[in-house]
C-alpha cells in the first residue's frame, strides 16, 4: 500500500530527514526557510515501511498561472530510509509515475535540482530522465592521517600553508555579532568585486540565522591579522561531511591567500567534529576553471556532479520561452531557459 504525503511543518519534515540513510544540511526544514524564491515543501512517497522524500521549492512563473520546481542553493535531491541501490525497481518506478502526475496536477511544468554527489540519487532519477552531467567536485578524505592528507597537497601549496602558519594570524571560531557583521561586509565586497548575480548576495540576518540554527552544525571561522579580519568562511557539517558554504577574503590580503590556511584549518576542524569527508566543491557552473584548480591543489579525489533537469510539459515549457519572446544566448546551459537573466529578446 502506498501513499503521497506533502509536508510543510518543521517537526514532520525533519523526522523524515533524520530517518533517512543519507542526508545533508540542505535537506532540512530550516535551510529551506532561508530561501524566499518559492514555497518550500517535502514530497514524500511511502510504501509500507519505505519512503522516498524530495525537498522542493515551488516557484510561480511570472505572468502565468504556471509553476516550476527547484532545489535550494547547495546539494539536496531525494533521500530515503533505504539506499537507492537497495530499493526494488517497482517502487522506484511507482515513485516516478506518481511524482510526474503530481507535477501535472500542480501545474508545475519542469524541475531543476542540483544532486548530492555523495549519494546515488541518479539511480532513482534516471527512471524519469533528465539527469545531466555537471563536471566534477573535489573532496578530501579525513579518515587518513593529517600528515598523509597534507602530503597530497600540491607541493607549492603545502609550502605556502607552512609559511602562513608561521605568521601571527589568529584563527577564531566565532558567533559574535560584530564578527558576523564584518564577515558580511567582506563577503559583499567580494561579490561586488567579481560582479556576482544578486542571488549570491546574503544579508547579515541570513548569516546570523544560519550560524545559530538548531537543525545542523554551522560555524563562522575567521582569520585575523591582529585586530583586522582578513578571511572567513561559513562552515556546515552534517552526516560525516563538512564543507565551506560561503567564504570571503579581504581585498588587501588577496595576495597573501589566507584562504589556503583557512581551508587547511577547516579540515582539522572537520576531524574534531567527526567528519569523514571535506567537500570542497567544483568550479563555477561545473567548469574546470581557476576555482576548480585551486580546490584540486588540496586533493586529487573527486566525484562526478549531476543536475536534474526534467520537463513535465514540453508544450507549456516551450510556450513560456516563446511568450517572453526570448532566445538563449550567453547561457546556453541555463535551466529553465525562460528564467535566464541573460535571455536576449528576438528581433522583430
Amino acid at each position: 500500500m502506498h501513499k503521497i504525503i506533502i509536508v510543510e511543518q518543521e517537526d514532520e519534515w525533519n523526522e523524515f530527514v533524520n530517518r533517512s540513510v543519507n542526508y545533508d544540511c540542505f535537506h532540512t526544514w530550516f535551510y529551506h526557510t532561508l530561501d524566499n524564491s518559492g514555497k518550500p515543501f517535502l514530497f514524500v512517497y511511502q510504501e509500507d515501511d519505505i519512503f522516498i522524500a524530495l525537498p522542493l521549492l515551488k516557484r510561480k512563473i511570472d505572468d502565468s498561472s504556471l509553476f516550476d520546481l527547484s532545489s535550494v542553493y547547495g546539494y539536496s535531491g531525494p533521500i530515503s530510509n533505504k539506499r537507492f541501490e537497495e530499493i526494488d525497481d517497482h517502487l522506484l518506478l511507482d515513485f516516478t509515475d506518481l511524482f510526474v502526475n503530481f507535477m501535472k496536477s500542480e501545474d508545475c511544468i519542469c524541475v531543476f535540482l542540483r544532486l548530492h554527489p555523495f549519494y546515488r540519487q541518479d539511480i532513482l532519477l534516471n527512471k524519469i530522465g533528465g539527469v545531466s552531467a555537471n563536471g566534477k567536485t573535489v573532496y578530501m578524505d579525513l579518515t587518513i592521517s593529517v600528515d598523509e592528507q597534507r602530503s597530497r597537497y600540491e607541493k607549492r601549496l603545502f609550502r605556502q600553508i607552512r609559511q602562513l602558519r608561521k605568521r601571527d594570524f589568529v584563527i577564531k571560531d566565532t558567533r559574535d555579532a560584530k564578527d558576523i557583521k564584518v564577515f558580511t561586509e567582506m563577503y559583499t565586497e567580494n561579490m561586488d568585486r567579481v560582479s556576482a548575480s544578486q542571488s549570491y548576495y546574503y544579508s547579515q540576518e541570513y548569516f546570523t540565522e544560519l550560524i545559530h540554527n538548531k537543525d545542523f552544525s554551522c560555524k563562522l571561522i575567521m582569520v585575523f591579522d591582529g585586530q583586522t579580519a582578513i578571511c572567513g568562511a561559513i562552515v556546515m557539517y552534517a552526516n560525516n561531511i563538512i564543507r565551506t558554504h560561503l567564504s570571503a577574503t579581504a581585498a588587501n590580503y588577496l595576495k597573501e591567500s589566507p584562504s589556503k590556511l583557512l581551508t587547511d584549518e577547516i579540515s582539522l576542524i572537520g576531524r574534531q567534529m567527526g567528519a569523514k569527508y571535506f567537500h570542497l566543491g567544483g568550479g563555477v557552473g561545473g567548469r574546470e576553471d581557476t576555482l576548480y584548480k585551486f580546490k584540486s591543489y588540496f586533493s586529487g579525489l573527486y566525484l562526478h556532479d549531476y543536475t536534474w533537469r526534467f520537463i513535465a510539459d514540453n508544450a507549456e515549457y516551450n510556450a513560456q520561452v516563446e511568450i517572453k519572446g526570448m532566445r538563449r544566448m550567453a547561457q546556453p546551459d541555463f535551466f529553465p531557459q525562460y528564467r535566464s537573466v541573460q535571455l536576449v529578446a528576438l528581433k522583430d
